[in-house]
């Protein structure tokens, strides 16, 4: 849907990068999700699905992500940004109006199309509005924009759909962002420690080896953990600069490079002594 609601899974921590690419929400089944362009309080464009089917009860409306590749990722994070009708605002709709709505995920190993059946997705979680708007708000543009995120994991396929199930709210999606987080590459004590993504659960810690920079060698094995945060916890060991190089800047060097061949105690320098480097 080319001008509807747009996801993408996005490396995250300190650094964060857009996958190539991008994928539009489609439709599961046939409820009356809309994909609909409007204008929020400042009058930029906001591109929304909508749906508010409060006057019938027992609403069961589906709305699904295509698939999307998991790259590696072990946890994902998925931030829900939405506008939700206060049920109150409405006459007549107290016994069928609702105020949530519920978030799922299907793991698949390809793109398997519109065959994925509604029970086979994964529930999350229920998610309510911290702000609901009303009538009032409408007539200024007021949106009462809400944030929700969620975190899932472990995950093992390739890839994976997200699901939105309405049962009866007055919702606006105008943003899903799905995203992992990673512990970025960093050098301590003498060692290199690359990227690695999280592990799976919020909790976990992933043990990651440094690797000794040139001219290095391991004075106690280099490790340093990663946390589900995506932060790096103290570091164990480290490396020292082999014979004949010093540290200087997180890297050894030879001493010849590190004085730039100028002379010690006891050398003569520019035809005087001295006792200093110079």
């Amino acid at each position: 849907l080319g001008t509807g609601l747009q996801t993408c899974l996005q490396a995250s921590s300190q650094s964060t990068r857009a996958f190539p690419t991008t994928l539009a929400l489609v439709e599961a089944s046939w409820e009356p999700w809309d994909a609909i362009n409007e204008m929020d309080e400042y009058f930029a464009p906001i591109h929304t699905y909508q749906v508010c089917n409060v006057m019938s009860p027992s609403q069961n409306n589906w709305l699904r992500t295509g698939w999307i590749p998991r790259e590696g990722a072990r946890r994902i994070y998925i931030e829900v940004k939405f506008t939700l009708r206060d049920c109150n605002s409405m006459p007549g709709v107290l016994g069928t109006c609702k105020e949530t709505f519920n978030l799922y995920y299907y793991e698949s190993d390809r793109a398997v199309g519109s065959t994925v059946r509604e029970n086979q997705f994964i529930k999350i979680d229920t998610i309510a509005a911290d702000e609901s708007f009303t009538g009032v708000d409408l007539g200024v543009r007021r949106l009462k924009l809400n944030t929700e995120v969620r975190g899932v994991g472990p995950l093992t396929k390739r890839g994976f759909y997200l699901a939105f199930q309405d049962i009866g709210a007055c919702i606006a999606l105008t943003s899903v962002r799905v995203y992992y987080k990673r512990c970025v590459g960093v050098s301590r004590n003498l060692a290199v420690f690359t990227d690695v993504v999280t592990g799976a659960d919020s909790s976990s810690l992933v043990e990651v080896r440094g690797q000794c920079v040139d001219h290095a060698e391991e004075r106690d094995t280099p490790k340093m953990y990663c946390s589900a945060e995506g932060e790096w916890l103290v570091p164990i060991g480290r490396c020292v600069c082999s014979a004949g190089f010093e540290e200087h800047r997180d890297s050894c060097v030879g001493k010849s490079e590190r004085t730039g061949g100028r002379c010690w105690v006891g050398k003569r320098l520019h035809g005087r002594e001295s006792d200093k480097l110079l």
